[in-house]
């Protein structure tokens, strides 16, 4: 048994414009699967690939105070890409973010409901990802984090020091996961993670797996759904979507 990560899920106050925003952004496509709800993932996408992690914006009543435990890094092919992408992406309503980054190579901006992102600069290790580098969650013990994730998906494990971990489809295609150590790193905030079975894996099987590493349930407001919220050992929440 084994889960892999399909989609970030973004908390809107308007899921359609900061849907549009993160399709303009990214290059892909939008859909709906329901109210409230838009998909972003590349055109002609078969979901899910491991080719792609895809974004999912969803509206809701309160979206809460944006903190940053976790965020998107946009790769670049070079200098003039990342100098356009960052211009391209001001025009689309991003605006540039200073959270004490000092002079670093790489841009931080905040997309239009302020959900901070970075720019990265152009690097090899990213040449192939797609546009998503990298999903960055901060936290306390980028170790704890390998093992309990390293465990929890069928993802592998590329690299884990005492400050950062990194881990990417066995298929080797597609974005990085990667947790990186954070002083204080703040409480969850408006983006989670959310995972799935594979075909004929049982989602209740896979819930107690979690439970049995560590994983607790979190209650997210979500009602009577066909999906399950937990949270790690470090309190980021997480979905175990059903495995139809």
């Amino acid at each position: 048994m084994a889960l892999r990560l399909v989609q970030v899920n973004f908390k809107a106050e308007d899921g359609s414009a900061l849907g549009r925003f993160w399709a303009e952004a990214l290059g892909w496509g939008v859909s709906s699967e329901g109210p409230g709800v838009t998909n972003v993932e590349p055109v002609g996408f078969d979901w899910p690939d491991p080719s792609a992690v895809c974004v999912d914006v969803v509206k809701v009543p309160d979206p809460g105070t944006v903190n940053y435990r976790a965020h998107l890094d946009l790769a670049t092919t070079s200098e003039a890409h990342q100098v356009e992408l960052v211009s391209r992406l001001q025009e689309l309503g991003a605006t540039p973010a200073d959270i004490g980054q000092g002079d670093v190579p790489w841009s931080v901006m905040a997309d239009p409901e302020g959900n901070l992102f970075c720019v990265l600069e152009p690097r090899p290790m990213y040449r192939d990802t797609g546009p998503i580098a990298a999903v960055v969650v901060n936290c306390n013990d980028p170790r704890a984090m390998a093992r309990f994730w390293g465990q929890a998906m069928d993802w592998t494990l590329h690299e884990v020091t005492d400050d950062h971990a990194r881990l990417r489809s066995a298929e080797g295609v597609g974005p990085y996961l990667e947790f990186l150590r954070t002083p204080d790193a703040a409480a969850c905030g408006r983006i989670h993670l959310d995972l799935k079975p594979y075909p004929g894996d049982d989602q209740a099987a896979e819930v107690a797996r979690l439970h049995a590493l560590g994983a607790t349930e979190a209650d997210l407001g979500q009602g009577e759904v066909p999906w399950v919220c937990l949270a790690d050992s470090e309190g980021n929440e997480f979905c175990v979507l059903s495995s139809g």
